[in-house]
């Protein structure tokens, strides 16, 4: 495993991020993809994607029926499909493995392949190494980041990862970024405002109350960030990139012919920690958060 060295873990303390290149193989790499393909083959378009709406109270009905799918899906392996990829009945206007934006967002506990990257000994070794004493795995995504067709460009704002995922205290939540094809600044890869995760959030995402007309609601608003303050953050294939929860950052348009794949991971460490009840994502009975140490 990459050597994280007191100067690394310093530069991860005041820089908020941390790239440690190579970190995983190509041969890794490769499975994840290779199992996600499989994944993607046997995919069924979920009901809510599948049913022609034309009256509003149908058109709410399925709103309901997307937002239902997105909050119980912190157990279980979903997808969720880029915009105008599917008609309205459901069936692929482009082959389905370009039309799928994410899937999530227990992969690390369904999946064999993906559970035992998440688990594996040199993850854990990280973990010890950034003195996590009970890190606990609350989510998990593939994210394509393929250039969509015909192209209503994607970028990903710059946002704080703990606006979605709230503890209290701060400062508990660590995403885990592996890079499964080279991110370059073409296709898509990583801007950090180094330094930025030291001044707590504006903004967080919060389960919405029953009744209301979206699944989940913002509270307070995220600043403007001055475009000049973001670095790029290019990774080759297999890279780790450990993202603070406080740390701004974005990924710009995918311009290029290239799909960017990326399986991350995010943990919380649990001791002295209390998990938001308003958070969108909440542990089960069915998958209770999972000790990273085993």
């Amino acid at each position: 495993a990459a050597q994280l060295s007191p100067a690394r873990l310093k530069s991860f303390r005041q820089d908020g991020f941390l790239v440690l290149e190579h970190f995983f193989t190509p041969e890794e790499c490769d499975s994840m993809r290779k199992q996600i393909q499989g994944i993607i083959a046997e995919m069924e378009v979920p009901l809510h994607c599948r049913t022609e709406f034309s009256t509003k109270e149908g058109e709410q009905l399925q709103a309901q029926g997307s937002s239902d799918y997105f909050l119980t899906s912190g157990d279980k392996i979903r997808f969720f499909f880029e915009k105008g990829v599917l008609d309205e009945r459901g069936n692929f206007l482009i082959p389905k493995e370009r039309s799928v934006s994410k899937i999530g967002h227990a992969l690390h506990a369904h999946d064999p392949i993906f559970k035992q990257i998440t688990h594996s000994p040199k993850v854990q070794e990280l973990g010890r190494k950034l003195g996590l004493e009970r890190p606990v795995v609350v989510q998990s995504m593939y994210i394509f980041k393929v250039r969509p067709q015909p192209a209503p460009l994607a970028t990903v704002t710059p946002h704080q990862d703990a606006t979605f995922l709230h503890t209290e205290p701060l400062g508990r939540v660590m995403g885990f970024w592996i890079a499964l094809e080279d991110a370059t600044q073409e296709n898509g890869c990583l801007w950090f405002i180094p330094g930025s995760h030291t001044n707590g959030i504006t903004r967080r995402m919060v389960r919405a109350a029953s009744g209301a007309s979206t699944c989940v609601e913002f509270v307070g608003s995220e600043p403007t960030y001055d475009d000049s303050q973001f670095i790029p953050v290019p990774i080759s294939k297999g890279g780790l990139i450990l993202i603070h929860g406080e740390v701004v950052h974005k990924s710009e348009l995918n311009s290029s012919e290239l799909s960017r794949h990326v399986f991350t991971f995010h943990i919380m460490e649990a001791k002295d920690t209390s998990w938001s009840k308003d958070n969108w994502l909440q542990p089960t009975p069915e998958l209770p958060f999972p000790l990273l140490y085993t």
